[in-house]
């Protein structure tokens, strides 16, 4: 045990000594946040800019007019008849309304029509306005068609209309979405670093075979299985580190809701770690020199990142590749929080943690297998 802790100091003392190395385990996982804030995190509110044309000039129009500008996130400008073209084009308005002559008539015989809206930027722009538009012209034709030709009936219930004595209260409710995208896109940056971290980390054991530090060491106490558990300890360690600034920072600097418990984070991220060490292993016990592992690094890290849906929803890829992202243990841990976001609580979710756990397994499980059979000079296991 002695000497597996002498092994840990001098690691992590050699490693952390170079201040780059510092930058690339400890600050690159926060990459990821700002990528986040900056995709996410800006203001999503949406001014709907239209213009208006009163061509009709009548008390209905005057009311219709008026209750647009009591539209949230709609702004009225009145605008004269041969200014819409040179304001929709130049983009200073997203629509103009225009009330032809004839509306007023047109809603009180119960056929609304001489009403236009002009845009260049289609239904996602018109929709809006359109829609609430229409249910209160629909509301006036209604009274129209009620008060049955009585001028004075409709004038009365038409009054009783628009001073309505009930109020309607509304309250804006947090838009947990925009976290739920954030804290995505944060973990998955999270667990690419990881994997970069847990193979750069492994490629110690070739440089100091390439050394013949191993070798040296090897002839003192210290033995081959000693040495790989120091490694794979350091490695925790590191991304243990990692895990826990990343989360920290998101949750208590950034204030980005994760909507699931810090604990419940941190057990799958640190389950994660175990895959993330063993893939370094695998990468390790199938390569001769450090050149070697980095190519095969880059071929197996980037495309599954890519794959498992740790830059944009999984949700966009064909169905051939979704299928590919099921056996893949990034997609398991992006898929385990994304339950857990969604309200599933802790224990229900073992299935998943079994199976990130038997991801784990397999590959320390390979990667002894090929240490073992490996037939060089001094063997890891």
């Amino acid at each position: 045990m002695k000497e597996i802790l002498w092994l840990i100091k001098n690691t992590l003392r050699v490693t952390f000594r170079k201040k780059k190395n510092i930058i690339m385990y400890l600050c690159m996982p926060l990459v990821g946040i700002f990528i986040s804030l900056l995709v996410y995190g800006g203001d999503q509110k949406t001014i709907l800019h239209v213009g208006i044309v009163n061509q009709d000039q009548s008390a209905i129009t005057s009311d219709t007019i008026q209750f647009l500008k009591g539209l949230e996130n709609v702004e009225i400008a009145p605008i004269a008849a041969d200014q819409v073209k040179g304001k929709i084009s130049s983009g200073d308005l997203d629509s103009v309304i225009t009330f032809e002559k004839g509306f007023t008539a047109s809603v009180l015989a119960g056929k609304p029509d001489h009403i236009q809206i002009t845009s260049i930027k289609g239904a996602a722009i018109t929709g809006y306005v359109k829609s609430y538009l229409h249910q209160y012209i629909d509301n006036i034709a209604t009274i129209s068609y009620v008060a049955d030709g009585n001028q004075q009936t409709f004038e009365q219930m038409y009054q009783d209309f628009q001073q309505t004595g009930y109020q309607l209260t509304t309250h804006a409710l947090e838009d947990s979405s925009k976290n739920k995208y954030m804290t995505n896109q944060t973990i998955g940056f999270l667990i690419m670093i990881m994997l970069m971290s847990a193979g750069n980390m492994s490629e110690i054991i070739l440089l100091e075979k390439e050394n013949r530090t191993y070798y040296r060491l090897l002839s003192t106490p210290i033995n081959a299985r000693e040495y790989i558990l120091s490694n794979v300890i350091v490695n925790m360690i590191v991304m243990s580190i990692q895990v826990l600034i990343t989360l920290t920072i998101m949750k208590g600097i950034f204030h980005i809701g994760m909507n699931m418990s810090f604990g419940a984070a941190l057990f799958v991220m640190l389950l994660f770690s175990l895959i993330a060490v063993g893939i370094s292993l695998v990468i390790i016990s199938f390569s001769n020199s450090r050149s070697a592992a980095g190519g095969l690094q880059n071929l197996i890290i980037t495309p599954t990142v890519m794959l498992s849906g740790c830059f944009w929803p999984v949700e966009v890829m064909p169905k051939s590749l979704q299928r590919i992202a099921d056996f893949l243990p990034q997609r398991w841990t992006l898929d385990t929080l994304t339950k857990l976001q969604e309200g599933n609580s802790f224990s229900g979710l073992y299935l998943h943690y079994i199976i990130l756990f038997a991801f784990a397994a397999a590959f320390f499980l390979i990667a002894v297998y090929r240490f073992s059979r490996n037939n060089s000079t001094q063997t890891f296991i």
